[in-house]
């Protein structure tokens, strides 16, 4: 029981930092949160949790097609000037599903994820 309620409180607090992080109350000087470079969009590894270090760093605006991402994972949208990302079922950047507002991120299953899109404001 001790342990399911100390990884619940570890899935609490990393949430509220990273909520706080996107709200840009967080983060290091040089733009940077969880380890994503200001601008970029980033994936982190399956249950890495913390996100701290993105296995995946995407930056040109477009359809980003994924390969072997299950379970669940951080995705990061650090762009600036209110760009988004998506994250969508079809390659190519189809069939979106989420969208994630610049300086937000979701703890989301990408088993069924095949592209994420970064999108100009």
């Amino acid at each position: 029981m001790r342990r399911i309620t100390r990884a619940l409180a570890a899935v609490g607090i990393a949430a509220a930092a990273l909520t706080t992080a996107g709200t840009g109350s967080a983060g290091a000087a040089d733009g940077s949160w969880a380890g994503c470079p200001s601008g970029a969009v980033c994936v982190y590894p399956q249950d890495q949790n913390p996100a701290s270090s993105p296995s995946a760093v995407y930056w040109s605006y477009g359809a980003h097609n994924l390969s072997g991402q299950n379970g669940n994972h951080w995705v990061l949208n650090n762009q600036t000037g209110g760009a988004h990302a998506h994250l969508c079922q079809s390659y190519g950047g189809g069939n979106c599903v989420y969208d994630i507002p610049a300086q937000n991120g979701v703890y989301y299953d990408l088993g069924p994820i095949n592209s994420i899109t970064l999108d100009r404001p």
